[in-house]
């Protein structure tokens, strides 16, 4: 049978051979709004939990709107015009409002990404500038969080007189679902913020996973630490297999993202009566595929439903290599991820996005992992902790020479954004 996995701008057609036992997991159906625009102007209007943004933005001096950086497929453009105008109309001169990129510890965008993230008019029209969590001149310290994280947020942000939060409602393969608190926490603080919150005492409880909320303390400390720093508003998207927007949700911090989530719920989740032998996953296509560290959450994603001691298969573009120099390190930092785990469990021992690894060997310990790619050499993959493989196909029938012809197999082509779980 034919496939169709997200991958890079184009997608990778594949194919898995039908033994009976192949499943796909996918969206359930819903249909795009008929008119986002028209939709997104309603619920600016009447909001979840906080006082329609015009009321809200009457007699503020100046506004600070959080944005995500590149890796997060979000219709800015559609979103911020409204916004805006919204703030314009309501007296916040256009000089006073900057749009912040909440690029956590990923590098900035400029130039031809930021026309691709917002659209050549807010480029040319407003200030946008990069959060740049390694500088702390530029961020406030605001104490520290329940559970000891120290607390530093983007100066820009924690002075502006309205604070407003732009971003996408998904699976989160931490902190159980993606917009909402994330976009100030980890997207817009210092360094020495993220790396407490993304310390192993936080990542190994059982229940900082994908999909869960409910005693996650990824999710709890990150809430905590937005809610200090404050926000008065957020307008948060959750868009279709083919990126259309399905619903837009706004308001409060809390009232809003949970909204958002309850519909994403009803739309991502699919169920397998069991584990599968074999997943064949994808990284969800540009952006989330342009480097490997984002292609861990696929690994994570994938671990959820495949057995202990089966094979995970993900396709991904990896068009921009491994990631981040530090993240890069690791890998020959430390011979296997054994000697990795025991190493970062001193609380001494840090290097910046060690996390990410941290993610793939909790994928590890549950499957093997086989990575299909053209945009990192098949002898470099070997030395990332993962086996390389020539195709899709390729892959498949070496799985299946290990765990038998009949061996059940789960294909999830847009990888992480579907909420995999067992029944």
């Amino acid at each position: 049978m034919k496939v169709k996995l997200e991958y890079g701008r184009v997608g990778l057609e594949a194919d898995v051979p039908d033994n009976g036992n192949v499943r796909t997991l996918a969206y359930k159906d819903a249909p795009p709004l008929a008119d986002p625009d028209a939709f997104l102007r309603a619920v600016l209007t009447a909001p979840n939990g906080a006082p329609p943004l015009a009321e809200l933005a009457q007699g503020k001096q100046d506004a600070c709107i959080v944005i995500c950086d590149i890796t997060r497929p979000v219709p800015n453009e559609l979103i911020l015009r409204p916004t805006l105008e919204i703030l314009e109309a309501a007296g916040i001169p256009r000089d006073k409002i900057v749009i912040l990129n909440a690029t956590g510890l990923h590098r900035p965008n400029h130039g031809a990404e930021l026309v691709e993230m917002v659209g050549q008019h807010i480029v040319d029209n407003y200030r946008i500038e990069n959060h740049d969590g390694e500088n702390r001149d530029e961020h406030v310290h605001l104490g520290t969080s329940p559970n000891g994280v120290p607390i530093w947020i983007d100066r820009r942000y924690v002075e502006a007189d309205l604070k407003i939060t732009v971003g996408l409602i998904e699976p989160h393969f931490m902190a159980g679902f993606s917009g909402g608190r994330k976009l100030i926490c980890p997207g817009i603080a210092y360094i020495d913020t993220i790396r407490a919150w993304h310390s192993p005492r936080f990542l190994e409880h059982e229940n900082a996973t994908m999909g869960c909320l409910v005693d996650n303390p990824v999710h709890f400390e990150n809430t905590s630490i937005a809610q200090t720093a404050g926000c008065d508003f957020i307008i948060n998207v959750v868009i279709d297999a083919h990126r259309h927007p399905l619903k837009f949700v706004a308001g409060d911090m809390i009232a809003a993202f949970e909204e958002g989530v309850e519909f994403v719920r009803s739309v991502v989740v699919d169920t397998l009566d069991e584990p599968a032998d074999i997943v064949l996953t994808s990284s969800a296509g540009y952006p989330l595929d342009t480097t490997f560290y984002q292609s861990v959450k696929a690994m994570v994603a994938a671990a959820k439903v495949v057995k202990k001691g089966g094979t995970i298969i993900v396709a991904a573009s990896l068009s921009e290599g491994i990631g981040s120099p530090p993240f890069t390190s690791l890998f020959s930092k430390y011979d296997n991820l054994n000697d990795f785990m025991t190493a970062i469990l001193d609380p001494e021992c840090f290097t910046m996005d060690q996390w990410q690894l941290e993610e793939l060997a909790k994928a590890a310990r549950q499957a093997k992992i086989v990575m299909v790619s053209d945009g990192i050499p098949a002898e470099r993959l070997s030395q990332l902790f993962v086996e390389p493989a020539a195709s899709v196909e390729a892959a498949i029938e070496s799985a299946l020479a290990e765990h038998g012809a009949d061996a059940s197999i789960a294909v999830i082509p847009k990888g992480p954004y579907v909420l995999a779980q067992l029944a």
